[in-house]
């Protein structure tokens, strides 16, 4: 079987040149090979619209099957995008994604966005402190959350996994999931680099490893143990950080 990713950069391999920058799909492959091919059709910068409008969710519906897992994984884009707010356009969208896997026989599976690494100010205004995760992507993982038990369809909650991360680790150490860099030290941004929403390899890995886990809880792969409320359990059991701190 295959299980086919449709999302933004966060889920996209990332290029060469760009590295250790990484989505999370290009590490997915490591934990699901022996029962499932990935094929990542993700794109930086995609939104719900736009890839279907650059053609990506075409090529995504020829290459499902019966049977295949359709990952999808939208929010970061779609919320800089007045008609695609959460409740509106963003939700129908991916109504029409579901409705259109579904007519192919293969299984379409939520993922809630991963969550930015934006601290806010902790003890004296200063974000290195005890700083508060804000809620970067606003509604939007409420409404896949919403729409999966609605749809009754199978969902991953990374955006609750990484906010649990994040938190752990504190704001010194997860600044290690994300590509940081200084003056002089990457080729490609010289002039140095603090991105907070894209990860490097080891925040990739970790989250393509929960992604794994999680749809092993939902009863995918090799031995499909799958309960029988296992639609939803990707609900209920992401709160906590399983994958570990790597």
């Amino acid at each position: 079987m295959k299980i086919l990713l449709a999302g933004d950069s966060t889920v996209a391999s990332c290029p060469t040149y760009e590295y250790p920058m990484s989505g999370w799909g290009a590490h997915l492959p490591r934990h699901v090979y022996s029962w499932a091919a990935v094929h990542n059709f993700a794109k930086g910068g995609a939104s719900t619209e736009s890839f279907r409008e650059e053609g990506l969710w075409g090529l995504l519906l020829e290459t499902a099957a019966e049977g295949d897992l359709v990952l999808i994984q939208f929010g970061h884009n779609d919320q800089k995008k007045v008609h695609l707010a959460a409740r509106t356009g963003y939700a129908a969208n991916l109504r029409t994604m579901v409705a259109e896997v579904r007519d192919l026989g293969a299984v379409p599976v939520f993922c809630t966005s991963v969550e930015r690494r934006h601290f806010l100010g902790g003890a004296g205004g200063h974000p290195d402190l005890d700083g508060v995760l804000a809620q970067s992507l606003e509604d939007y993982p409420d409404v896949v959350r919403e729409l999966a038990l609605e749809l009754q369809l199978p969902a991953v909650d990374l955006n609750a996994w990484t906010r649990a991360l994040y938190v752990e680790l504190g704001v010194a150490e997860s600044q290690s999931l994300f590509c940081h860099f200084g003056p002089g030290e990457h080729a490609f941004w010289p002039a140095g680099l603090a991105d907070n929403t894209h990860f490097s390899q080891r925040g990739a890995s970790l989250v393509a490893a929960e992604v794994a886990a999680q749809l092993g809880r939902l009863g995918f792969g090799p031995r499909r143990l799958g309960s029988p409320d296992s639609a939803t359990a990707g609900l209920t059991t992401a709160g906590l950080p399983s994958a570990g701190r790597g």
